[in-house]
């Protein structure tokens, strides 16, 4: 992604000089935090965040103490500042995002830039609260579709979804899927940003002795362990055909001890599937490098940056067979029924 496409995002009103350009004062809220540990907003957060601090804009991401030690004041030119949230499922990010708006009326932004449906059930506040200011919001995905979310939080996240759409000077959405759901849904004109990656470098492979790995001797998924995720398909579609390669998944839960125990149990008893928590930075990079196979099993995504990163490896590919997947994807690899262990064993 150049910088270029990262100044994209700021072309408020462009018709107008309602908003200056250059030397901008720039907050983003709603993500976790950065650098990324994990979480596909956190990346994008972080490649665009990054980029407009190299540019020479002012830029200040809000993060969580859960997510970003608090002592971490700037990751790369980009000021960072902890805010408190309460670390529970259904509060930490209405939390963390409501008192990030107070702190961000201190700062004065030229651009407000706020990311996914949840957070941005408070971009009326942030209107209010900052009249003068450029309202930007990212439409990551429909998360009201994961399985973790109980009735009203799907129908609060819901809320956050005509926010996003209604809101802001200008909506972003990293698909075309979404893009054209907000046209027919809300017949809101979003601007279509797809997500990017770095192209990546010669990393090596000496990270993989810590799980007893090899070069090309192993299957790849990189994920949160949560449940629309689709890891469970995967895990069932491996033990139905006993591949000579091992299956190492990357991520770890949030807030998802019991699906996570779901998954240890289901992987019980066989030493070839290998959950080797969160992983970033050269580790990452080399599990990536020396895959065999990667597969992306998502019931829901939006677009999916682990996809991506392993598409810009050269890696082969096996992904749900989701609009989003297809969109991203296209004829770069093979698609298995969503949510059909049987098919996804076939494909591998």
């Amino acid at each position: 992604m150049r910088s270029g496409q990262a100044k994209m995002i700021l072309l408020v009103h462009s018709e107008s000089e309602k908003y200056k350009f250059e030397d901008m004062k720039i907050v983003f809220i709603g993500q976790k935090g950065i650098p990324a540990v994990y979480g596909g907003v956190e990346k994008h957060v972080e490649e665009i965040a990054v980029r407009l601090a190299r540019a020479g804009h002012d830029v200040t991401v809000f993060t969580r103490p859960s997510y970003t030690p608090a002592d971490l004041t700037d990751h790369r030119g980009v000021k960072l500042r902890s805010v408190f949230s309460l670390p529970t499922k259904h509060l930490d990010a209405i939390t963390h995002t409501f008192l990030s708006i107070f702190y961000a009326c201190r700062l004065k932004p030229d651009v407000v830039h706020f990311h996914s449906i949840g957070p941005s059930t408070l971009l009326w506040l942030a209107k209010l609260l900052m009249p003068r200011s450029a309202l930007v919001a990212t439409f990551h995905t429909q998360c009201y579709h994961h399985a973790k979310w109980n009735r009203f939080a799907r129908w609060y996240l819901k809320i956050g979804e005509w926010m996003i759409n209604r809101i802001p000077d200008r909506t972003i959405t990293v698909s075309r899927v979404l893009a054209e759901y907000t046209l027919r849904r809300y017949g809101r004109v979003a601007s279509y940003i797809p997500n990017g990656v770095a192209l990546p470098r010669s990393v090596g492979a000496h990270h993989l002795a810590k799980w007893d790995l090899q070069a090309g001797d192993y299957i790849l998924s990189v994920s949160r362990l949560i449940r629309h995720k689709g890891i469970h398909h995967l895990i069932r579609a491996y033990q139905k055909i006993y591949p000579d390669k091992k299956l190492v998944i990357v991520g770890s839960g949030f807030h998802t001890d019991d699906y996570v125990a779901e998954l240890e149990e289901l992987a019980v008893g066989d030493p070839r599937i290998i959950f080797t928590g969160n992983q970033s930075g050269q580790a990452l990079e080399q599990l990536f490098a020396n895959a065999a196979l990667f597969v992306q099993p998502s019931e829901s995504e939006g677009l999916s940056i682990a996809l991506l990163e392993a598409m810009s490896y050269g890696l082969p590919i096996i992904a749900s067979d989701i609009p989003e997947n297809q969109e991203a994807l296209g004829r770069a690899g093979y698609f298995f029924r969503d949510r059909d262990s049987d098919d996804l064993a076939d494909k591998i």
